[in-house]
């Protein structure tokens, strides 16, 4: 991003410079065009750049003009709460969306509806079975967008072979900046601008271009396609962290019946609060999340592990842990061993208790 950053501001110290600078930002954006769209396996026409993940989701949704839709109960907030009528599929114990509930939810109401269903779950790394709910929607005529944002760079993706019309990313999730997205559309469908004025992004997305994180977002959007054969190594270490931690305690990993991404494990800590395993890992150099939205520095119950039917007390002590890139086989011995402290400190104190 520096080389990057550097060049556009050089280049726009004048507003109303030459073409020629001009025309050096605009390759910028289009080379990222190309970038993000072989990404997703798309044409870089259909590439529709936003400023991040949330935004491409509401353009989405907001954008197409179905009167009806219908979304997995785990989608992220930005689907969920991006109109106040959305119908929501339910979702099996390891978070699977129910293609027979979303047959029958179709079925039931003839208005023109869109589906919209996630390739990879934030908090629990599940796949979704994008492809086949998109065939189902097929059948009822209705449109299908995929939130992408946590699976892209992670696994391959095909916006065609995965039958959808829509794709949405985010560049900080494949190492880019934050502040970029991209709605990505499979072919020309006729969309509503949510962000009205100029006639950006071919009238689609009005504001001026944020060249910098748009060209961040092309180049992480190259290393991410070159890198993809390298991220699946990560599931021999997260199986390693779950076959650990499962000898130390009785630890219950959500999703562990279904396919995942190779880098994310969502598990409890018997008795133990998310929130106090947080500040403990992170006392001894080790980052987690909850496995549930922070909202204001108010941790809030799961919505996904809810609709899971998980009880909220055991909710309540899940954490999310995920592997990077850069993650070394060190940091998941280093991760083992904090989370054995944390845990074996615990219920130390338990036992005095008692």
């Amino acid at each position: 991003m520096r080389p990057i950053h550097h060049g556009i501001h050089v280049n726009s110290a004048n507003g109303h410079g030459t073409r020629c600078l001009f025309g050096s930002q605009r390759r910028l954006v289009e080379d990222a065009r190309d970038a993000v769209a072989a990404l997703a396996g798309a044409e870089p026409a259909g590439v529709v750049f936003t400023s991040g993940g949330s935004e491409a989701n509401n353009l989405a949704l907001c954008g197409t003009g179905r009167p009806r839709i219908v979304a997995s109960a785990i989608e992220h907030a930005s689907v969920l709460k991006a109109t106040p009528a959305i119908e929501k599929i339910p979702v099996d114990g390891d978070g699977m969306v129910d293609l027979d509930a979303l047959d029958a939810m179709l079925a039931d109401d003839d208005r023109p509806a869109l589906l919209s269903v996630m390739l990879a779950n934030n908090e629990t790394g599940v796949l979704q079975p994008v492809a086949e709910a998109a065939a189902v929607a097929r059948r009822h005529g209705a449109l299908v967008h995929c939130d992408a944002v946590q699976a892209a760079g992670k696994v391959v993706l095909d916006i065609k072979a995965l039958g959808v019309d829509m794709v949405s990313l985010s560049a900080h999730k494949i190492g880019g900046a934050m502040g970029s997205g991209a709605l990505v559309f499979g072919n020309d469908l006729p969309l509503a601008a949510v962000v009205r004025g100029g006639g950006q992004e071919r009238g689609r997305r009005a504001g001026t271009e944020n060249v910098p994180g748009i060209a961040g977002f092309g180049a992480a959007a190259r290393e991410a396609v070159a890198g993809l054969g390298d991220f699946a190594r990560l599931a021999r270490w997260r199986d390693r962290i779950e076959a650990r931690l499962g000898e130390r305690a009785d630890i219950r990993v959500f999703g562990a019946g279904a396919p995942r991404l190779a880098n994310t494990s969502c598990l409890t800590m018997p008795g133990v609060t998310a929130e106090h395993q947080i500040i403990a890992l992170d006392l001894a150099g080790v980052g987690v999340s909850a496995g549930s939205a922070c909202s204001s520095g108010k941790i809030e119950p799961s919505h996904v592990l809810a609709a899971m039917g998980v009880a909220p007390e055991v909710a309540a002590t899940a954490i999310r842990v995920s592997l990077g890139w850069n993650t070394t086989e060190d940091d998941v011995e280093r991760f083992i061993a904090a989370w054995t402290d944390v845990h074996d400190r615990a219920r130390a104190k338990d036992a005095a208790a008692a």
